[in-house]
């Protein structure tokens, strides 16, 4: 062999063994790196889970008007307490309640004004103070309002990390910035107290409000809290028969606890953040616009193809950019949005050139943070649709053979709209009907709206992809014999995967598998029993 010919082999084996060197020493220090962040991302998932049991603790204070009017809902609330702790108990066995009651009058009544009874789990004791509470008539209309939200505020002992208030009332406080009924105090409380001093007071301890409405009288009281502290939830507690009242007590009490939990675990964040779905004054407008006053704006959707086997859904590499499918998309969007809710705004848009047009959402995030790729987000959320598309398809070819509702996910596509400064990212999805939209559960495991059918869903992705994930946090709307979802969240044990919401291995054990029940639904779709007593 001549020499230059050995040097050259010898050069080409140096070159491939440089190479294969290079290649190792690569994938040795992606797989340190993704162990960094597997390591990162466990940490901070165990936090969270810490956090959300923290927030399963509850302080319920009833705040109540106890004048003559008011003598059923006084029996209501004693009458529903039991039932309520026994629906949660069933239901969201992770949750536990405190429940305490301060009730007012007017500043006619002396002594009598005020009554508080403080936090207790000892049901029976609030029931039997309850027993004592009478209505007392007074001459004018205007109550004692704020005197008793302060004194709910100042003089219960507020512990549990989430806080709830539930004010049940039929008159205003006193003022006329309030109303123009028959008041003894025209000018306001005498105390001096203000609607904004008790409501800022309210929130800096970290407490939520919820109001039971019973009259109209209270419509411009509502405007004004609602001016101070943004958006609550309003209950209808307008009712002469007692058996109604108090189902319609059970309702708004359960919906106050599980809403309130679910809205500061799915948080879960500094003090500074649980009250500010209430606090935020984004101008939102619920109107369709005219869309013949708005421009056709041009951009471009990305999406996946289902997969079509678990072994595809399992493989991250199969959510691969390289793998997008993209097409150019002309639409036409809302200059405000309509909605927000914990992590995104939704807007109204329309798909200009589909024949009809077709009324369209488009969504984007709330919040995302310097440290995090825009894309990889918005990404995310079209991957976790993607896998929850297709387990809902498995789900239906066993519910369609068994006559049970089906559960189907919106066709969610990521938006890009690029302009000669900036890349704008989005999802895109089609309208819900005009039905009601609900959350039925959070991915913090609490239920919000029970559904056996959903429930039995959750517990199917579970057993279909053999303990790999659970698809949750599902919502969207009810109909006659399906379920139409959006933003669902995934637990699974890549922990990787799925974005935020995600909270791993850790998550389907404590926030699924302890608290599922198994129910008719899961018998028919011979679903393996999960046991967690």
């Amino acid at each position: 062999m001549s020499k230059s010919k050995w040097f050259c082999l010898k050069k080409n084996s140096d070159n491939a063994s440089i190479q294969s060197s290079i290649s190792s020493s690569t994938s040795n220090k992606t797989l340190a790196v993704n162990e960094l962040k597997i390591k990162a991302r466990e940490k901070a998932v165990s936090k969270k889970l810490n956090d959300i049991k923290r927030l399963m603790e509850v302080d319920l204070c009833f705040v109540l008007d106890c004048t003559g009017t008011m003598g059923s809902h006084i029996s209501a609330a004693k009458d529903c307490i039991l039932q309520v702790s026994n629906y949660v108990k069933h239901i969201n066995p992770n949750i536990k309640l405190r429940v305490g009651f301060c009730g007012y009058r007017d500043h006619d009544n002396g002594i009598d004004r005020l009554l508080v009874f403080d936090f207790t789990d000892q049901y029976e004791q609030f029931t039997q103070y309850m027993q004592n509470v009478t209505p007392i008539y007074n001459l004018d209309l205007a109550e004692d309002v704020l005197g008793g939200l302060n004194a709910a505020v100042t003089q219960m002992n507020w512990q549990n990390n989430t806080r709830v208030l539930l004010h049940i009332g039929d008159y205003p406080p006193h003022g006329r910035r309030f109303s123009y009924l028959k008041d003894n105090y025209p000018n306001g409380d005498p105390y001096g107290l203000t609607a904004e001093d008790v409501l800022g007071r309210m929130q800096s301890n970290n407490i939520l409000y919820f109001f039971g409405k019973i009259t109209n009288h209270t419509d411009k009281m509502l405007e004004i809290f609602h001016d101070i502290i943004g958006e609550f939830p309003v209950f209808d507690l307008v009712g002469g028969d007692p058996l109604v009242l108090i189902n319609k007590f059970i309702q708004a009490t359960s919906s106050s606890i599980t809403y309130a939990v679910s809205l500061t675990s799915t948080i879960v964040s500094s003090s500074n953040e649980i009250n500010s779905m209430q606090r935020k004054k984004i101008i939102m407008n619920p109107n369709v616009p005219d869309w013949n006053t708005l421009s056709l704006q041009k951009g471009i959707v990305m999406w996946y193809h289902i997969p079509k086997t678990l072994d595809e859904l399992k493989n991250p590499k199969y959510f691969d950019k390289s793998n997008l499918i993209s097409k150019n998309f002309s639409y036409k969007v809302a200059s405000q949005p309509f909605s927000s809710g914990v992590e995104k705004y939704a807007y109204f848009a329309l798909d200009a050139k589909s024949n009809p047009t077709k009324d369209m959402v488009i969504k984007e995030y709330l919040h995302i943070g310097k440290r995090n790729n825009p894309l990889e987000k918005y990404l995310e959320a079209v991957e976790i649709f993607t896998v929850a598309y297709f387990l809902s398809t498995q789900f239906n070819s066993i519910a369609e053979q068994k006559n049970i509702p089906k559960v189907n996910f919106l066709n969610v596509k990521l938006l890009r709209y690029n302009t000669f400064c900036f890349t704008k990212y989005y999802t895109i999805e089609p309208k819900l009907q005009n039905s009601e939209y609900k959350r039925f559960n959070a991915n913090t495991g609490v239920i919000t709206e029970l559904r056996p059918i959903l429930e039995a869903f959750v517990h199917f992705t579970y057993e279909y992809t053999k303990g790999y994930l659970v698809v949750c946090d599902l919502q969207g709307i009810e109909l006659n014999d399906d379920f139409l979802l959006t933003d669902p969240a995934i637990h699974c044990i890549d922990p990787l995967r799925f974005g935020g919401t995600n909270f791993g291995e850790n998550g389907i054990k404590q926030l699924f598998l302890a608290n599922h029940k198994c129910n008719d639904i899961c018998k028919k779709l011979e679903l393996s029993h999960v046991n967690n007593e």
